[in-house]
């Protein structure tokens, strides 16, 4: 016989009253993580944006800080799983690196310009060369 859960009134809280009844395992799995894992307060950007990332390095024994600047390709994802693409120009190579946003390593999010896109995910950015790859800046 399965034992019967009480609970007193010690104004102690449980966090099965939190769940609700219809859930499934994926809906549990996002429940703990977007209460467990911790969040950092970044601004609010979104694709077309050039941002700056600064994220720390570590190198044996030392750390050191990094930044990526470029130009924010899409955002992907919800919650604690929500990732990022950004593009840079490295002379004329194209560098894209995707980052967790609760990467532990994220240090802070500058947001250099916005910039006007009408699509969440520019991919056809990649292909642009020269006065094309640029995007208007939002003003204000």
């Amino acid at each position: 016989m399965h034992p019967v859960r009480t609970t007193s009134d010690d104004n102690r809280e449980c966090c099965f009253n939190l769940i609700p009844i219809n859930y499934t395992m994926e809906s549990l799995i996002k429940f703990v993580q977007d209460e467990f894992v911790t969040k950092k307060d970044f601004p609010k950007f979104s694709s077309g944006d050039t941002i700056t990332v600064y994220y720390e390095i570590k190198e044996g024994e030392k750390t050191r800080t990094q930044f990526f600047k470029g130009v924010v390709i899409q955002r992907r994802g919800s919650g604690s799983t929500e990732t990022f693409t950004i593009r840079k120009m490295s002379g004329t190579v194209g560098v894209e690196r995707i980052f967790p946003i609760n990467l532990p390593a994220l240090q802070k999010i500058e947001v250099n310009k916005r910039g006007k896109v009408r699509r969440s995910r520019i991919y056809y950015f990649r292909e642009l060369t020269g006065k094309k790859a640029r995007i208007k800046e939002i003003r204000g």
